[in-house]
C-alpha cells in the first residue's frame, strides 16, 4: 500500500486517484491494477505512470536493431518512405489569357521584384503521407460509405415481421378455464408427428476429437470476416479534429460580392441626338464612390453616325453594353448612378433638356416640323463640336431595394444565409479589419448580394443636372434625399425615359470578361465578341489582401476651377488632361483609357463643358495607365480652353486660357491626392517643369488670380507598384540601393552615403512598424520576403558584413502581431492567420534555392554579388572568425572567439558535399539557424511579440528546414548528422520556454512537422521535456485545463503519418542497454515469445514505454485518467482515432502488419479491465436503470423492485454498490470498448493465449466480465421502420431478474437479461437506449431519414454487431484454450459460459448465433461436468436460451439450436443415465417463455421438437438405451405446454381470461413446484403490468409460501417459515399452496426444488418485493405481516443492516396508514348465452381499480365482448333481477353488471374497524334490489320491498387472480316497514356524524338539516311516520317493527335538535333569518310527530311484566 499511497500523492488530484482505488480495491483488489500504478515493481528504475519515462534513442536503436525481413508491408513498419517529403513547384494560376505584366520590361529592381513576386511558381512542401495520419482519418461518414460497400446483409429474426396470421385465430372462443382438461394427448402428438423438421446439421453426431472440432469451428468462424471493424462504427461526432491542419487558401485576387449588370436599350420620347451614358457606385453613408465609372453608349447606328467625323475606329473593348461590379462591404447605403451627357450645344442645361421634357413620342406626328429643326440643329452641333460634351441628366436606383425585392431563390435560403451568418461576413471575414466588420455585421446592416433572383429594371424617370450642382457633395445630397419619402427630386419635373437594365449576381466564370486593365479573362473563347467589363473598385473601407497580379492605374478626376477673379471671357470652360512624358507636346502619351464607342487609348481627354460658367464643377474621371516605372518627366498637363459655342466669324473654336501641371514623382515617391493648383496664363517654358510643382512661381510667368489655388482635382492609385507608404518605399528603396549598389541613394529629400547606410537601414526597418496595416498587408510576400534575405544574406556595407537578423526577426514579430491584432477574424481553428498561414505555405522559399536560378544570383530574391553568399555551411567559416556564445548574438561580428578544430570544420563543410562560394568573403546564414538564435536570444517584448504567434516563426522554421534538406539533398542521410549542436540546442532552449496554455498546438505541430525531418529521438527527448513542465504545473497550480491541453498536445503529435514507425512496432522490448540483432527478427514473433516477459508487452512497464514511446504515453494517460467526463472523453478519443486510423490504413492491410500495430496497444485490456468499474453500464438498461423513467411513469413506482432488495436478492449481504454508476458516459465507454475489440481481433492470437495464461482467476474473471459488457453494448437495436414498440414492459422478466439475478458466485457486477424477446420487439428499453446512445449515432435521431438511410444504417449496424460478437467469441475460444493447458483455471469456465448466454439473450444475428451454438457444444463437450454439476443456474439459463432460439423464426439459427439442446440432453444422459436436470430445465424454460414472452410462435418450436426427435431417432449409438423414450416423452410434454400457448394467445387482448388460463396452467404444475412457481411469476409479472400491485403481490406471497412449504422439508430451521400456516395472516387464500397431498415430490430427487428460489436467499427475495408490492398497492397493513416473517431470518443472520432498512420501511408503512387510501371497488358480472362457451351462466366477482363507476366496467365490457363477438350481439342488462334466461334471445350475449359492497355479519364488525380491514380478505358481498309484488321495481313507502343478495366467492380478495367465482348466493327479503327502519336508521346516523364531525363543517351540517327538517316532499321523515305510525298494525308480527320505528323517530327527533343547536354556534349574523326557519320547521315537525311518537304497543309491554311477577 506504501509504494501505492507514494504514487497517489504525486498526481495532483489525490483524492480522486483514492476513490479509484478504492473502486478497484473492491474488485478484488486488483492485482494487475496495482501492476499498473507502480510498473514493473521487479526493476529498479520504476517510472509512475503519471511521468514520462526517457525516450529510446530512436535513430541509435534503428542502427542497432537492423530488419531481418528484406521487403515487403513489414519492412515499411521499420523506415519512414525514402520519398516521405518532396518540395513541389506549381504554376500559379493565372485568371486572364496573359500575364500582367509591365509592357516595357522590368528595368526598375523594384518593379522586377513586384513582378517577380506576382508570376513565379508556388514553391509547396509535400508530405506525401500525410493524408494517412489521424487528422485526415477516413471515418468521416462520406469516406466510411466507400468502405462499407459490399456489406452481407445480416438477418436477425428481431427484424423478421412476425406472421400475424400463425397465431390470430379466426374463431375466438372464449372458456372458462377452471375445469377444462389440459389438451387431449392424442391430437397433440398427431400435431407433432405431423410437422417437419428443420434440416438436420451434418456430422453432429460423429465423435470427433476436441481439437479436431475446435479447428473446424475456428475456420469456420474465421471465414468472410470483415477486415475493418471501424468501418462498421459511427465515427465519433466532433467538431473538426484539433489535429488537422487545414491547407491555407492560394493568395489570389481580392473580389467583393459580385454583381452582373446588362445594359438593354436607353429611348428618349424623342431621338434627335446621340446621348452617352456611365454606371457608377455610391456609398452614401461614406460619402465615397466605390466604383470607377463603366461608361456605355446605347444609340442606334444612325445616331452615332452624327459624331463621323469626331470618331476614330471605336475598339470592342469599348463597346462593351455589361459590367461586372465587386462590391465588398454591401450596405443599405449603396446607389447605382446614372449620368448622362450629351454632346456640347449652344444654351444651358435647361434650354437643352426642354424638349425631352415637352414633346411625347405620341405626337411625334403633331410636331414633326418642330422635331425636324431640333434634328438639324443637333447634326450642326455634333458636326461642330462633336469632341465636346455637357452634362444632361442622371438617376439612381437604391440597390438593395432591387436585390431584396427581388426576393431571394426561395424564402428559405434567406433563413439559411440568416443562420450561417450574411454572406459577407462569411467570405470577406477574412479580409476586413475588425474595425471595418463592425459595421458590416451590425442590425440589418450587412447584406448580402449572391442569392438574389435576377431582376429586369426600366428606369423612366431621369432628373436634369442642375448646371451649378454637379460636385460629387450634391450628389451625396440627393441620393440622401431620394431615400426620404417626401424628396424633393420627386417635385421636379423629369425627363421621360426607358432605360431597361438587368441585374443579377455575377456568374462564377463569365465568358468574354474584360479586366480593369483591359486583359482578357479566361475563359475567352472568341475576341470578335461584344466583351462585358470587370469595373475596378474602390472599397468603402480598407481590404486587407496581398496583391498577386501586376496592376498600375491613375484616376485623375478633376473636380472645380474658379476663373471667376480672371480676365477676358472664359465661360464654357474645358480641360484637356494629358500625361506627359517630357515637355514637348509630341510627348502626350497615349495612355489614357477610351470612354465607349473609341479606341481603347487616346492622348488626351476633354471634361464635359457648362454653359456659360466661369467656375464650373466638374463630374469626370480620367483613367490613366500608368507606366511601371516612372522618371522626372512623367506630368500630367492640364490645359484650359474656352470654347465657342456659336459659330462666329474669325473665332477659334477653342481659346487656350490656363494651365496647370503635376509632377508624377516626388523625391522618388508617387505622388497621389488631392491638389488645388494656381493656373499660369501662358504655356509654361520648355525648361523641366515637370520637376518642380506649379506651387513654385518660376520666374516670369503670369498666373490667374496672383497665383493663388484656383483648380481642384484629386488624384488616384490603384496600384501594385507603389505602396504609397513612406516607411514601405523607404525600406524597399533602401534594399534595392544595396542590390545594384547605387550610392548615394536619394531618398526624399536625403542623400544617403554608403558610410551611413547601415544605421539608415536599420531604422528603415524599426519603422516598417509605424507604416499603415493595409499597404503593409497588400505588399506582405514582398515585404517578408525581403526580410528573409536580409536574414539570410547579410549585405555587405562598405567592406563589413551587416548583420540584420535581428532587426528583421524583430519587425517580423511585430507584423505578425499586427496582423493577428487587426485581423482577428480571418483565423482558423488554431488562431492561424489565414494570409500569414498561405504566405509560408505558398510563398515562402529560401532565397536562391529556386530550381531555375543555378546560381545564388539575381534570379532568386534578387540576390546580386553583393551579398555574401555560401551555398551551405554547417559551422562557419573559420576566416570570419565568428564563433558564439549562448548569451551573445552573431549580430555583433565583432566578438572574436575561437572556433572548433578547423579540421572539424573542414570535415564538416566537405562531408556535406557543399561548395564554398566565397566571393566577397562573405556567407550565407541557414534562415532556420538564424531565426531560432535570433528567438531564442531575444528578450522583452519581441520575445513576448514573437511566442504570441509561435505558430507563424515554427512554421517559417519547418519550412525553411525542409528546403534546406531538399536542395542539399540531405533527406537521405542520417538524421543525426543533419543538424549543428547548437541549432538543436536552440530548440531545445525554445521548447523548454514555452508557456503550454499559450501555444500548446502550435509546439505540437511544429514537433510533428520536427518529427518528420529531424533526430527523431531528439524530438521524443523534446515531447519529455513538455511533459515534464505541464507535470510540475500540475502538481503546484493544481489547473485541470492543463490536463486537457496536454491531450490536445498528444493528439496533434499522434497525429503523424508515420505514427506507427515512429513506435518502433517491431521491437521485442529486449532492455535497449544490450541490443542484440538476432532478437529483433519479425518472423511470426511466437517463437521469442517464451524468450521474454510477455507481461511487459501487456503492461505499461517501462520497456513498453520506452520503445513504443508515444503509444506508451497515449496508453498511460488512459491509464490514469482521474475524470471520466471531461478529459475521460478526450483521451479515449485519442485512442479511438487512432486505431480507427490504422485500421483503414492500406499501410497496414495485411494481418501480419495489423498484428504488429495491435502490440503496440496491448496494454488497453489491462487497462480497459481496470476502468471497467466506470464504464458506463449497458447491462444495467434492463432494470438497474431509474425505474421511474418517462417510459414507466405511468404507474407511480410501476416498478417491482428498488435497488436495496434487489441487492437483497442477490444475496450480497451488505449493499456493496454493484458498479459506480456514471464514471464514463455512454458514448467514451463504447469508443473505449470498440477500441478494446479492435485490439483482440488484430493482436497474435499466441500472444493473447500466452498472456492470458499468465493471468489470475480474479482478472481472467474480470476480463470476462468485461466481454459480457461488450456483448450488451454492441447488441443490434432493432430496425426503427419494424419496430412497434407495444406499451407493455415485460415486468415478469424483470421480476425474474431482480430475483433470480444474483445468487451465482460473482454476479454482484452484471446482471442477466432474460427473455431475449422482452428486448426485441415491444419493450421500451430499446427505446431508452437508443435515447442515451444518440450522440455516438450521428443524429441518428432524425427520423426524416430516407428509408435507404434506415436501411442502410440498420445494415452496418447489423455487421458491426455480428462483427463485435464474433470477436468475443473468438477471444472467450482463446480463454477456453488457456484453461485446457493450465487446468487450474477451471472456475472461469462458468464465466466463460456466463457470456456465451448472455450473447444468445441479446438480439444476434444468424450468422453470430451458429457459431456461438458451434462454440457452446464445444464447450460442454469438453467440459460436461460443468453444466451439469457446477454452474447448475447456467444449465437452467442455458435451456431457455435454447428453446428461444428453436422458437425462431429463422431456420438456420432452429436448426444449430436443436442441435445444441438435443447434444445437451444427450450428454446429461451420458453422465448419469437420464437427463431429469435437463428435463426439468427445459419445462421450466418453456414455461416461463410461453408466459413471458408477447412474440412467441408456437409453429416454429414445434418444428424444433420434431428436429430433436428426428435426432434421438437417428442416433444409432443410444438406440437400445431408455434415451430415446425419455426424449419422447419431453418432447410431448412440451407440445402439451405449447397447446396451453395458444390458447393463451387467443386471450391475449382479454386480461381476466389471460390470468385464469395462466391459473388454470399453475394449478396444473401442482405436483411440480419448480413450475408453479414459474408460472406464479409469469401471473405476478402480468398483473405488474397492468398496476394490479395488490394481485402481484399476492402471487408472491403464494410463492414465498410454496418456497416456505419445500424448504421445511429439506431443512429445519427455527427461524424459516413452517410452511404456508405461516403466511395465513398475510391472506386466507395461501393454504392452497400446503404440499400435503398424496401426489407431492421430493425435493431431494434430482432436478426437483433445484431453482434459484428454493434457497432462503430466493424466499427472502420473495417476501422483500412482496413487501415492495403490497407498498404500492397502500396496503400498509400487509407490508407489516410480511415483515413479521423476514424479520426472524434476518434476526437468524443477525443482519443489522437488513434490519435497519426493514423497520426504516416499517416506519414508513405505519407513517402512511392514516393517510387517504382507495381499495378496490367490486362488482358481480354474470354472462348469459351460449357465445360465451364455457363462461355461459357463470357468475364472477370482479375487483376492479378504486373509484370505478358503473358506467366504466360496464363500457369496458361491452366494448371488450362487443369487438369480439359484434357489436349487435352483446347487450347489457341494466338492472340486478335474477336472470331468466328462458327470455334471452339465444343468439344474443348478454352481460350482467351490478355494483357491489363487502358484506359483514354484525359479530365480523368488532374485529373489522379500521379502512384495511373492511377492503382485505373479503369473501361476502352483498347488493340490493328494490321491488314491489306486481312487479314494479319502485312504489309507494307501504308497498316498496328490498331484496339484498349476499354473493359468497371461492376465494378472499385480494387473491392472485381479479375475478372470482361465486359459489353461494343468499337473499334476504325487507318488508316495507324495514325498508322505512333502515332509511331512519341512516338519516340518523348521517345527522349524529354531520353533528360531532371534527372539524365542523357548517356546510354539511346544513345540508343534513335541511334535509331532515326542511323537507316538505315526498317521502320525507314526517310522511313515512304518518304511513306507518299512525295506527297500530293488525299482524302481531310487525308490532316489534312498529316499536322500532317509533324509538328510531324518537332518536330521530332529538339528534335534530343536537345539530340545530350545533349549527346556532356556527352560523354568521348573515344566516340568522335561516337558522329561524330551520327552528319554526323542525318545531313544526316535532309537533306532527309527537303523537305518533307516543303512541305505545300495549300487548308489547305487558306480557313482559307478567312474566317479571311470576318470577
Amino acid at each position: 500500500m506504501a509504494e501505492r499511497r507514494a504514487f497517489a500523492q504525486k498526481i495532483s488530484r489525490t483524492v480522486a486517484a483514492e476513490v479509484r482505488k478504492q473502486i478497484a480495491g473492491q474488485y478484488g483488489g486488483s492485482p494487475q491494477l496495482f501492476k499498473n500504478l507502480n510498473v514493473g515493481t521487479t526493476t529498479s528504475n520504476t517510472v509512475p505512470l503519471t511521468e514520462a519515462v526517457e525516450p529510446v534513442d530512436f535513430e541509435e536503436y534503428l542502427i542497432t536493431h537492423p530488419p531481418i525481413v528484406e521487403s515487403g508491408p513489414l519492412r515499411d513498419l521499420i523506415e519512414f518512405p525514402p520519398d516521405d517529403i518532396e518540395v513541389i513547384y506549381t504554376p500559379r494560376e493565372c485568371r486572364t489569357v496573359v500575364q500582367a505584366v509591365p509592357e516595357e520590361g522590368d528595368t526598375d529592381p523594384h518593379v522586377r521584384d513586384c513582378v517577380r513576386s506576382y508570376t513565379e511558381d508556388w514553391a509547396v512542401v509535400n508530405r506525401k503521407y500525410h493524408k494517412l495520419g489521424t487528422g485526415f482519418n477516413p471515418n468521416t461518414l462520406d469516406k466510411q460509405k466507400e468502405r462499407q460497400k459490399g456489406l452481407p446483409k445480416q438477418v436477425f429474426e428481431a427484424d423478421e415481421m412476425p406472421d400475424s396470421s400463425s397465431y390470430q385465430d379466426d374463431q375466438r372462443r372464449s372458456m372458462s378455464i377452471d375445469d377444462t382438461p389440459r389438451g387431449s394427448w392424442a391430437c397433440s402428438i398427431f400435431d407433432l408427428k405431423n410437422s417437419l423438421p428443420d434440416a438436420l446439421l451434418p456430422h453432429l453426431l460423429d465423435r470427433a476429437p476436441n481439437e479436431e472440432i475446435d479447428r473446424h469451428n475456428e475456420d469456420q468462424r474465421k471465414a468472410n470476416r470483415h477486415r475493418e471493424l471501424f468501418a462498421l462504427h459511427p465515427a465519433l461526432d466532433e467538431e473538426e479534429p484539433i489535429e488537422r491542419h487545414c491547407v491555407p487558401e492560394v493568395p489570389k485576387e481580392h473580389f467583393g460580392q459580385r454583381l452582373l449588370v446588362k445594359c438593354l436599350s436607353l429611348k428618349f420620347e424623342i431621338e434627335i441626338e446621340p446621348i452617352f451614358a456611365s454606371l457608377a457606385l455610391y456609398d452614401v453613408k461614406e460619402k465615397k464612390k466605390i466604383s470607377e465609372n463603366f461608361f456605355f453608349d446605347l444609340n442606334s447606328e444612325q445616331t452615332k453616325a452624327m459624331l463621323r467625323p469626331h470618331i476614330q475606329t471605336a475598339a470592342i473593348s469599348t463597346l462593351a453594353r455589361s459590367a461586372i461590379f465587386s462590391i465588398t462591404y454591401p450596405s443599405q447605403d449603396v446607389f447605382l448612378v446614372i449620368k448622362l451627357e450629351k454632346v456640347l450645344q449652344q444654351g444651358d442645361i435647361g434650354e437643352c433638356a426642354e424638349p425631352y421634357m415637352v414633346f411625347k413620342e405620341s405626337d411625334a406626328a403633331k410636331n414633326k416640323e418642330k422635331l425636324e429643326k431640333l434634328r438639324s440643329q443637333s447634326e450642326q452641333f455634333c458636326q461642330r463640336l462633336g469632341r465636346y460634351r455637357m452634362p444632361f441628366a442622371w438617376t439612381a436606383i437604391h440597390l438593395m431595394n432591387i436585390v431584396n425585392s427581388a426576393g431571394s431563390l426561395e424564402r428559405d435560403t434567406e433563413l439559411e444565409m440568416k443562420r450561417k451568418g450574411s454572406w459577407s461576413e462569411r467570405r470577406n471575414s477574412s479580409i476586413m479589419g475588425r474595425r471595418s466588420l463592425e459595421r458590416t455585421t451590425s442590425g440589418d446592416e450587412s447584406c448580402s448580394l449572391t442569392g438574389f433572383r435576377p431582376a429586369t429594371l426600366t428606369i423612366t424617370n431621369f432628373f436634369k443636372q442642375e448646371g451649378d450642382r454637379l460636385s460629387d457633395e450634391d450628389l451625396y445630397k440627393f441620393l440622401a434625399d431620394m431615400r426620404r419619402p417626401s424628396s424633393v427630386l420627386r417635385r421636379l419635373r423629369p425627363i421621360t425615359a426607358q432605360l431597361k437594365l438587368d441585374i443579377s449576381p455575377a456568374p462564377e466564370n463569365p465568358h468574354y470578361c474584360l479586366t480593369p486593365d483591359l486583359l482578357q479573362v479566361k475563359p475567352y473563347p472568341d475576341s470578335r465578341v461584344r466583351p462585358t467589363r470587370e469595373i475596378l473598385e474602390f472599397p468603402a473601407r480598407d481590404v486587407y489582401v496581398p496583391n498577386t497580379t501586376y496592376r498600375n492605374l491613375l484616376y485623375v478626376n478633376p473636380q472645380s476651377l474658379n476663373f471667376a477673379n480672371r480676365q477676358g471671357s472664359a465661360r464654357n470652360i474645358t480641360v484637356k488632361v494629358q500625361f506627359m512624358n517630357g515637355e514637348d507636346p509630341n510627348n502626350a502619351m497615349p495612355v489614357i483609357f477610351g470612354k465607349s464607342s473609341c479606341a481603347d487609348f487616346s492622348k488626351e481627354a476633354y471634361t464635359a463643358v457648362v454653359y456659360h460658367n466661369r467656375s464650373p464643377d466638374f463630374h469626370d474621371e480620367v483613367k490613366i495607365k500608368l507606366p511601371a516605372s516612372l522618371s522626372d518627366h512623367h506630368h500630367i498637363l492640364f490645359t484650359f480652353y474656352h470654347v465657342s459655342c456659336q459659330q462666329k466669324q474669325n473665332t477659334p473654336l477653342e481659346t487656350p486660357v490656363g494651365y496647370t501641371w503635376i509632377p508624377m514623382l516626388q523625391n522618388g515617391r508617387l505622388r497621389t491626392g488631392h491638389f488645388c493648383l494656381p493656373v499660369s496664363l501662358e504655356k509654361p517654358p520648355q525648361i523641366s517643369h515637370s520637376l518642380s510643382v506649379p506651387s513654385v512661381p518660376l520666374p516670369g510667368m503670369k498666373w490667374v488670380d496672383n497665383h493663388r489655388g484656383v483648380f481642384n482635382v484629386e488624384v488616384v492609385a490603384v496600384s501594385t507598384i507603389h505602396t504609397q507608404d513612406q516607411y514601405l518605399d523607404k525600406f524597399f528603396a533602401l534594399v534595392h540601393a544595396l542590390d545594384e549598389h547605387m550610392f548615394p541613394v536619394r531618398i526624399g529629400d536625403m542623400r544617403i552615403m554608403e558610410n551611413n547606410l547601415e544605421t539608415e537601414l536599420k531604422s528603415s526597418i524599426a519603422a516598417l512598424n509605424s507604416s499603415q496595416l493595409e499597404p503593409v498587408v497588400r505588399f506582405l510576400h514582398l515585404l517578408l520576403d525581403k526580410l528573409v534575405l536580409l536574414v539570410v544574406r547579410p549585405p555587405v556595407i562598405a567592406g563589413q558584413i551587416v548583420n540584420l537578423g535581428q532587426a528583421s526577426f524583430e519587425v517580423m514579430a511585430s507584423i505578425v502581431n499586427r496582423l493577428h491584432k487587426y485581423l482577428d477574424t480571418s483565423q482558423d481553428m488554431h488562431g492561424r492567420n489565414s494570409l500569414l498561414s498561405s504566405y509560408i505555405h505558398y510563398v515562402f522559399r529560401l532565397p536562391s534555392t529556386d530550381p531555375n536560378s543555378p546560381s545564388p544570383g539575381p534570379g532568386g530574391l534578387g540576390g546580386s554579388v553583393h551579398y555574401a553568399t555560401m551555398a551551405r555551411s554547417a559551422v562557419r567559416p573559420a576566416s570570419l572568425n565568428l564563433n558564439r556564445s549562448r548569451s551573445l548574438s552573431n549580430s555583433n561580428p565583432d566578438i572574436s572567439g575561437t572556433p572548433t578544430s578547423p579540421d572539424d570544420e573542414v570535415r564538416s563543410i566537405i562531408g556535406s558535399k557543399v561548395r564554398l562560394l566565397n566571393h566577397a568573403g562573405g556567407f550565407m546564414n541557414l534562415f532556420h539557424e538564424e531565426l531560432a538564435l535570433q528567438w531564442v536570444v531575444s528578450s522583452g517584448s519581441v520575445r513576448e511579440g514573437a511566442l504570441q504567434q509561435a505558430w507563424f516563426f515554427f512554421e517559417l522554421m519547418v519550412k525553411s528546414i525542409i528546403h534546406h534538406l531538399y536542395f542539399t539533398d540531405r533527406l537521405e542521410s542520417p538524421r543525426k548528422n543533419r543538424f549543428p549542436e547548437r541549432f538543436m540546442d536552440d530548440i531545445t532552449a525554445l521548447v523548454s520556454t514555452i508557456l503550454v496554455e499559450r501555444l500548446n498546438t502550435s509546439l505540437a505541430f511544429f514537433l510533428n512537422d520536427l518529427l518528420s525531418v529531424m533526430d527523431r529521438g531528439f524530438v521524443f527527448t523534446l515531447i519529455r521535456a513538455y511533459w515534464k513542465q505541464v507535470s510540475t504545473k500540475l502538481y503546484t497550480l493544481q489547473n485541470p485545463t492543463l490536463e486537457s491541453l496536454r491531450l490536445d498536445f498528444l493528439r496533434i503529435v499522434c497525429s503523424h503519418e508515420h505514427y506507427v514507425t515512429l513506435n518502433l512496432p517491431c521491437s521485442l522490448l529486449t532492455p535497449p542497454a544490450s541490443p542484440s540483432p538476432s532478437v529483433s527478427s519479425s518472423s511470426g514473433f511466437s517463437t521469442h515469445v517464451q524468450d521474454q516477459k510477455i507481461a511487459n508487452m501487456f503492461e505499461l512497464s517501462v520497456p513498453f514505454r520506452e520503445q513504443h514511446y508515444l503509444a506508451g504515453l497515449v496508453l498511460s494517460e488512459l491509464s490514469v485518467i482521474l475524470d471520466p467526463e471531461n478529459e475521460g472523453l478526450k483521451v479515449v478519443s485519442v485512442v479511438h482515432n487512432l486505431l480507427s486510423s490504422h485500421d483503414s490504413d492500406p499501410r497496414y492491410a495485411d494481418p501480419e502488419v495489423k498484428a504488429r500495430v495491435a502490440m503496440l496497444y496491448l496494454p488497453l485490456i489491462g487497462i480497459v479491465m481496470e476502468t471497467l468499474p466506470q464504464l458506463h453500464d449497458f447491462t444495467g438498461e434492463d432494470f438497474t436503470g431509474d425505474f421511474n423513467s418517462a417510459e414507466e411513469a405511468e404507474g407511480e413506482g410501476n416498478s417491482m423492485i428498488s435497488q436495496t432488495v434487489a441487492m437483497a436478492i442477490a444475496g450480497t449481504s451488505t449493499p456493496s454498490p454493484i458498479r459506480q454508476h456514471g464514471s464514463f458516459s455512454a458514448e467514451s465507454s463504447r469508443s473505449l470498448l470498440i477500441c478494446l475489440l479492435w485490439v483482440l481481433k488484430n493482436a497474435d492470437e499466441l500472444v493473447l493465449q500466452k498472456w492470458f495464461t499468465d493471468l489470475s482467476v480474479s482478472q481472467l474473471n474480470r476480463l470476462l466480465d468485461l466481454l459480457y459488457l461488450c456483448v450488451s453494448c454492441f447488441e443490434y437495436k432493432v430496425k426503427l421502420t419494424v419496430l412497434t414498440f407495444k406499451k407493455s414492459k415485460d415486468m415478469k422478466a424483470k421480476l425474474e431478474e431482480a430475483i433470480l439475478g444474483s445468487i451465482g458466485a460473482r454476479q454482484e457486477m452484471v446482471r442477466r437479461k432474460r427473455s431475449p424477446s422482452g428486448s426485441a420487439f415491444g419493450s421500451q428499453e430499446n427505446l431508452r437506449w437508443r435515447k442515451d446512445m444518440t450522440h455516438w449515432r450521428q443524429n441518428s435521431e432524425k427520423m426524416d431519414k430516407t428509408r435507404a438511410e434506415l436501411e442502410h444504417e440498420a445494415l452496418i449496424d447489423g455487421n458491426l454487431a455480428t462483427e463485435a460478437n464474433l470477436i468475443i467469441l473468438d477471444t472467450l475460444e482463446i480463454i477456453v484454450q488457456t484453461v485446457s493447458v493450465t487446468e487450474s483455471k477451471e472456475s472461469i469456465l462458468g464465466g466463460v459460459l456466463k457470456v456465451l448466454l448472455h450473447s444468445m439473450a441479446c438480439n444476434q444475428s444468424a450468422l453470430y448465433l451458429q457459431h456461438c451454438f458451434a462454440t457452446q457444444r464445444a464447450l460442454v463437450s469438453k467440459f460436461p461436468e460443468l453444466l451439469f454439476e457446477e454452474e447448475t443456474e447456467q444449465c437452467a439459463d442455458l435451456c431457455l436460451r435454447l428453446l428461444r432460439s428453436c422458437s425462431s423464426s429463422i431456420s438456420t439459427i432452429r436448426a444449430h439450436a436443436s442441435a445444441s439442446l438435443y447434444l445437451l440432453m444427450r450428454q446429461n444422459f451420458e453422465i448419469g443415465n437420464n437427463f431429469a436436470r435437463v428435463k426439468m430445465q427445459v419445462t421450466m424454460s418453456l414455461s416461463s417463455l410461453v408466459g413471458t414472452s408477447q412474440n412467441f410462435n408456437e409453429e416454429f418450436l414445434r418444428r424444433s421438437l420434431k428436429t430433436i426427435l428426428t435426432y434421438a431417432e437417428e442416433d444409432l449409438e443410444l438406440r437400445e438405451t431408455t434415451f430415446p423414450d425419455q426424449v419422447q416423452d419431453l418432447v410431448f410434454n412440451l407440445h402439451m405446454i405449447l397447446s396451453d400457448t395458444v390458447k393463451m394467445k387467443e386471450h391475449q387482448e382479454d386480461p381476466e381470461m389471460l390470468i385464469d388460463l395462466m391459473y388454470r396452467i399453475a394449478k396444473g404444475y401442482q405436483t411440480s413446484p419448480d413450475l408453479r412457481l414459474t408460472w406464479l411469476q409469469n401471473m405476478a409479472g402480468k398483473h405488474s403490468e397492468r398496476n394490479n400491485h395488490a394481485e402481484a403481490a399476492q402471487c408472491l406471497v403464494h410463492s414465498a409460501a410454496l418456497v416456505a412449504e419445500y424448504l421445511s422439508m429439506l431443512e429445519d430451521r427455527k427461524y424459516l417459515p413452517v410452511g404456508c400456516v405461516t403466511f395465513q395472516n398475510i391472506s386466507s387464500n395461501v393454504l392452497e399452496e400446503s404440499a400435503v397431498s398424496d401426489d407431492v415430490v421430493s425435493p431431494d430427487e434430482e432436478g426437483i426444488c433445484s431453482g434459484k428460489y428454493f434457497t432462503e436467499i430466493g424466499l427472502v427475495g420473495l417476501l422483500e418485493q412482496a413487501a415492495a408490492s403490497f407498498s404500492m398497492a397502500g396496503m400498509y397493513e400487509a407490508v407489516n405481516e410480511v415483515y413479521k416473517v423476514l424479520i426472524p431470518i434476518h434476526e437468524a443472520n443477525r443482519d443489522a443492516k437488513k434490519l435497519a432498512t426493514i423497520h426504516g420501511k416499517l416506519q414508513e408503512a405505519f407513517g402512511k396508514i392514516d393517510g387517504k387510501r382507495m381499495f378496490g371497488t367490486y362488482f358481480r358480472v354474470g354472462f348469459y348465452g351460449s357465445k360465451f362457451g364455457d363462461l355461459d351462466e357463470q357468475e364472477f366477482v370482479y375487483k376492479e381499480p378504486a373509484i370505478t363507476k358503473l358506467a366504466e366496467i360496464s363500457h369496458r365490457l361491452e366494448g371488450f365482448y362487443g369487438e369480439r363477438f359484434g357489436e349487435d350481439q352483446v347487450e347489457v342488462i341494466k338492472d340486478s333481477n335474477p336472470v331468466d334466461k328462458c327470455k334471452l334471445d339465444p343468439n344474443k350475449a348478454f352481460i350482467q353488471i351490478t355494483y357491489v359492497e363487502p358484506y359483514f355479519d354484525t359479530y365480523e364488525m368488532k374485529d373489522r374497524i379500521t379502512y384495511f380491514d373492511k377492503n382485505y380478505n373479503l369473501r361476502r358481498f352483498v347488493y340490493c334490489t328494490p321491488f314491489t309484488l306486481d312487479g314494479r321495481a319502485h312504489g309507494d313507502l307501504h308497498e316498496q320491498f328490498k331484496r339484498k343478495t349476499i354473493l359468497t366467492t371461492s376465494h378472499a380478495f385480494p387473491y392472485i387472480k381479479t375475478r372470482i367465482n361465486i359459489i353461494h348466493k343468499e337473499e334476504i327479503i325487507s318488508t316495507p316497514i324495514e325498508v322505512a327502519i333502515e332509511d331512519m336508521q341512516k338519516k340518523t346516523q348521517e345527522l349524529a356524524f354531520a353533528t360531532h364531525q371534527d372539524p365542523a363543517d357548517a356546510k354539511m351540517l346544513q345540508m343534513v338539516l335541511q334535509g331532515s327538517v326542511g323537507t316538505t316532499v315526498n317521502q320525507g321523515p314526517l310522511e313515512v311516520a304518518q304511513v306507518f305510525l299512525s295506527e297500530i298494525p293488525s299482524d302481531p308480527k310487525l308490532y316489534r317493527h312498529h316499536n322500532k320505528l317509533r324509538l328510531c323517530f324518537k332518536d330521530f327527533t332529538k339528534r335534530c335538535e343536537d345539530a340545530l343547536r350545533k349549527n346556532k354556534s356556527l352560523i354568521g349574523p348573515d344566516q340568522k333569518e335561516y337558522q329561524r326557519e330551520l327552528e319554526r320547521n323542525y318545531h313544526r315537525l316535532k309537533e306532527a310527530l309527537q303523537p305518533l311518537i307516543n303512541r305505545k304497543i300495549p300487548q308489547l309491554y305487558k306480557p313482559v311484566l307478567q312474566v317479571n311477577s311470576h318470577r
